[in-house]
């Protein structure tokens, strides 16, 4: 009996130094929702996309993203996901200091083959590593569709496959790894936090677009002889809005899949704590997303009035505070994100006239110049925050910050860039002509989205 009352007092005293505010059945619950909550992110997507898209491309554009998510997902579980623990400590693939990391320790639990399969699979001893995948795989297939919106009306569909499949299951996991880990060399040399992936996630996949739009070029009559570029509008502008606000809706569950709930053998000491062991919890995230997503609304709209802008600057408003949504204070996020709205239209003039790029909904504008904006936002107003929950931390910085931002930029741009580059080379990257003067959807896909046409509205009576 005195055995049986000792063990039990120690496991009351485990459960209080854990939080002991959840159990296995309610962390596996826990990510279990953030899955199709994200899912929601790829309805916005299509929505956004098909209705930025002319009539005669509308199919095609929705092809492409409902490809990108089905191609993904398998690429994050077959070589994806090893490589996230692979790589944290740098390419030499060594165990970290908090040794969960490295190529055998990856090779251990993140193979759907041999003994690491028991963590790939149904597994009735461990109710955490499914549904925890499960969340890392759509932040992957979310890069993918990030970057799908900027290439459209005129890239092949296998060529974009590919440049998914190395986005979602190569590009942003090494970053994912550097910067979103607790023995990633990113945070404990330079003291990156990025809670809500502003720089890993959305950063890379917008500066990997960009790479690829290099390649790619514009779509035909979008820019002029003399330079000067024309507005190509989409066949409907209220479906790409809803489409922008049902991503909005979506990221909750992805700022949700950010925070790891205590109570249990392989979380932090808090009752919710951040991936990299600091303190946070909800309460944070519902003050701050909605202080940001207003913020971004009145200021694109003070400077646009454009109701497209507007929605887009609610993305930018949650993308700019999404490195310290677990750090801020209400207000700081509003101004963070008020800031963001303002300078987002003209970041994205600035780039397509000194670029020559075709970006057909300003991806790499909101996701990319928004996500390394907040991130050296979070460099000045957090710095000495330490930034991961270990004795001697380093801490965060501006410094910290910049280098993860370059980082980012570099590994997003350099892989989309060569990846569209061998594409190029091999024909596989851009439709004909022909094609894209009749439209995608008549010569790729074998259905019309409008056979009958959309008729035009009367004219009001006089």
């Amino acid at each position: 009996m005195e055995e049986q009352l000792a063990e039990l007092a120690a496991r009351v005293t485990a459960m209080e130094a854990k939080g002991g505010t959840t159990n296995t059945n309610f962390a596996e619950m826990y990510y279990y929702i953030t899955i199709p909550i994200m899912i929601i992110i790829h309805a916005g997507f299509l929505a956004y996309e098909m209705g930025a898209t002319r009539m005669k491309n509308v199919l095609s554009s929705g092809v492409k993203n409902i490809l990108a998510f089905a191609f993904v997902i398998p690429a994050f579980y077959f070589f994806g996901w090893w490589l996230y623990w692979a790589l944290p400590t740098g390419l030499s693939g060594s165990m970290g200091a908090m040794e969960i990391s490295g190529v055998a320790y990856a090779n251990s639990i993140a193979w759907g083959w041999g003994e690491s399969a028991a963590y790939m699979g149904p597994n009735t001893g461990d109710q955490i590593d499914g549904v925890f995948w499960g969340a890392f795989a759509l932040f992957a297939a979310t890069t993918a569709s990030i970057m799908s919106g900027a290439l459209i009306e005129r890239i092949q569909t296998v060529g974009f496959i590919i440049c998914a499949i190395v986005l979602g299951g190569f590009s942003w996991v090494v970053a994912a790894a550097w910067g979103w880990h607790s023995d990633g060399w990113l945070v404990t040399q330079w003291g990156l936090h990025d809670f809500g992936a502003a720089g890993l996630v959305h950063a890379v996949a917008a500066f990997f677009a960009f790479g690829v739009l290099f390649n790619l070029g514009p779509r035909i009559g979008k820019f002029n002889d003399d330079g000067s570029s024309n507005d190509i509008g989409g066949h409907n502008m209220p479906f790409t809005i809803t489409g922008l606000m049902l991503i909005i809706v979506g990221f909750w569950g992805f700022l949700m899949a950010c925070v790891v709930p205590g109570g249990e053998s392989w979380s932090w000491g808090h009752n919710f704590a951040t991936i990299y062991g600091t303190p946070t919890n909800l309460g944070a995230l519902a003050f701050n997303i909605l202080m940001s997503i207003a913020g971004g609304i009145i200021g694109a709209w003070v400077c646009t009035k454009d109701p497209f802008w507007m929605m887009s600057g609610a993305l930018a408003g949650i993308i700019s505070c999404a490195s310290g949504l677990d750090i801020y204070f209400p207000a700081q996020a509003f101004v963070i994100a008020l800031v963001a709205g303002v300078i987002l239209k003209p970041c994205a003039d600035w780039l397509e006239r000194t670029f020559k790029v075709d970006d057909a909904v300003g991806a790499v504008t909101v996701h990319g110049t928004i996500g390394i904006y907040g991130m050296l936002m979070l460099g000045i107003f957090a710095s000495g925050y330490p930034a991961i929950e270990a004795e001697g931390a380093a801490t965060t910085s501006f410094i910290g910050q910049l280098v993860g931002s370059v980082v980012f930029i570099i590994l997003g741009f350099g892989t989309g860039w060569v990846t569209s580059f061998i594409l190029k080379m091999l024909g596989m990257l851009r439709v004909p002509d022909q094609a894209q003067l009749d439209g995608l959807d008549p010569t790729k896909v074998p259905v019309q989205a409008y056979p009958e046409g959309i008729p035009t509205s009367p004219a009001p009576a006089e």
